[in-house]
């Protein structure tokens, strides 16, 4: 199966970040975190930007070092981030 990467559709990539994000609202939720309390450890000192990072709103999502501190903030594998729910 050769896939050239130009074919993975924005569908697909929206998929990807909407997992990240969901992911990262469930953990936080689950342990008691506010998006203040999580902005604050991870050095984004705006809420607002973290806050559009996990809602996907306005085209904001998180990066490669955001879901690395998010890991660790979180204290859960980085690959726990990126695991689509069944």
């Amino acid at each position: 199966m050769n896939t050239k990467l130009s074919d993975i559709s924005d569908t697909e990539i929206n998929t990807f970040y909407s997992t990240v994000s969901r992911n990262v609202k469930k953990k936080r939720i689950f342990m008691g975190l506010s998006q203040l309390d999580l902005s604050l450890k991870l050095g984004i000192k705006s809420v607002a930007f973290y806050s559009n990072c996990e809602n996907l709103r306005y085209g904001k999502h998180f990066n490669l070092e955001h879901v690395y501190k998010l890991s660790k903030a979180l204290n859960i594998n980085i690959c726990d981030l990126l695991e689509e729910s069944s």
